[in-house]
């Protein structure tokens, strides 16, 4: 499925640049009116900067390996002289000084160059599949990162919409337990305290409605960013029920690491592969290097610079360059030794990316197990809380619960259901990061 989707992203942006050099401006997939998490993933997956810059840093990467094994192919120059003997040059033939050449002599020579055996382009042959699939896994981690940063986003929006409507709802009670207030308060009942309570009471919650609306401002600017969507452009999300959250929230604990699932190993793999075929390279430098080459060559020459090109002198040669590298003052056998060493410190660095993954998936599961933990006990505390603030709601109306008892209740109720909906968005976030702990965060099409 990865693969899939790289190579049509890949494909995508390609075909994306020639249409914007073609006409000028950039076409955007758009997204559905009501985005759900998937909507939102997949929209990121195709415009954002960081996932285009992976997928162009592929096909930089397709160039590099193009370029260095041009080399491989016939290299054909073409070059033209011309020189103006002021004095012509002598030479002494059997006693006799004679002149050798002409005043004015010109020549065009086109020349192909042909490598057969090299060292240099040996290790560029065999590198360009440990290139490629570096570059792969960059773009791979690129995916990753951009699903879960996308997916926290997601669901820290959606606790913060269900705050917001729990917010409103305890708006709606304390306006009427102000309405209450006021009317004991008029009728003689009880004093103005409860009224001003109430007031008090109510003010302060319209605040935190204020708070969380502004809040929530910055979080769908956020996730525009995160998924590359122009800030001009409406978001819309289409909100999960809390219910629909908490059958997303369960993992199973008792996975364990396999390294080869995460990228990062994978990508710590290849840069040894690539350091092993460096040193592979650097004894290949003993190796000796042969090209061939052929050139053909027009001459002219003439005493006169009228006549220069009255008539030509062809001329044609083909041969063999072999170069052996005889001694080199010890270099090749210290870049051996060097490349050797670089070998056995990225060996330590494997060592030490398996200690972190280690550590960071405990960290993980531990992170989750405690905010599934929470979770289940503020799950309890909403139920209870709403108990009690039903009941001495009714001993309210009653008289026989002061109003200071009702305000604690409503206190208590609203604080265990903020305290629950936090406690669910940090079950969610953890998942994320257990997967991506395990390796098992895949980018997927709808």
């Amino acid at each position: 499925m990865y693969r899939k989707l790289r190579n049509s992203l890949v494909f995508t942006v390609v075909l994306t640049s020639a249409v914007t050099r073609l006409f000028g401006q950039e076409t955007r997939p758009s997204l559905p009116e009501r985005a759900s998490l998937e909507d939102v993933v997949s929209y990121a997956l195709e415009n954002r900067p960081a996932v285009h810059q992976a997928l162009i840093d592929e096909e930089i990467g397709e160039r590099d390996i193009a370029s260095a094994l041009s080399g491989w192919f016939p290299q054909i120059n073409a070059t033209g002289t011309y020189n103006w003997n002021i004095k012509i040059p002598t030479n002494v033939i059997a006693g006799n000084v004679i002149q050798l050449g002409q005043s004015h002599v010109g020549a065009a020579v086109l020349q192909a160059d042909q490598q057969i055996l090299n060292p240099s382009l040996i290790q560029a042959s065999k590198a360009a599949k440990y290139i490629r699939q570096q570059n792969a896994l960059n773009t791979e981690n690129s995916y990753i990162n951009t699903v879960v940063e996308v997916s926290k986003a997601y669901y820290d929006i959606l606790t913060s919409e269900e705050q917001l409507n729990i917010i409103k709802e305890n708006i709606q009670r304390l306006e009427r337990q102000l309405s209450d207030a006021k009317a004991r308060y008029e009728t003689g009942i009880v004093d103005n305290t409860d009224f001003k309570r109430a007031q008090i009471t109510l003010s302060n919650t319209l605040a935190e409605q204020k708070r969380v609306n502004e809040l929530l401002t910055y979080k769908y600017a956020f996730l525009k960013e995160l998924i590359g969507l122009p800030a001009e452009q409406q978001l819309t999300l289409s909100l999960a029920s809390v219910s629909a959250m908490e059958k997303e929230m369960l993992l199973d604990t008792t996975q364990t690491v396999n390294y080869e699932q995460r990228v990062e190993f994978r990508q710590i793999q290849t840069v040894k592969q690539l350091q092993q075929l460096n040193t592979q390279y650097n004894k290949w430098t003993f190796l000796p290097s042969l090209s061939a080459f052929y050139n053909y060559a027009w001459d002219f020459r003439d005493p006169q610079l009228s006549g220069l090109f009255n008539e030509v002198f062809p001329r044609s040669v083909f041969g063999l360059t072999l170069n052996i590298p005889v001694f080199q003052g010890g270099r090749r056998i210290h870049e051996i030794r060097k490349s050797q060493l670089q070998e056995t410190r990225i060996d330590w660095d494997i060592v030490n990316l398996k200690n972190q993954i280690n550590t960071q998936y405990e960290m993980a599961m531990a992170t989750y197990q405690a905010n599934l933990n929470d979770w289940q006990v503020a799950q309890r505390n909403v139920a209870l809380s709403e108990e009690v603030y039903n009941t001495i709601k009714l001993q309210y109306d009653e008289g026989i619960k002061t109003y200071l008892d009702l305000m604690t209740a409503e206190t208590d109720l609203r604080t265990t259901q903020i305290n629950y909906l936090n406690a669910l968005f940090a079950v969610l976030a953890g998942k994320l990061d257990v997967q991506q702990a395990l390796g098992q965060i895949e980018p997927q099409t709808n």
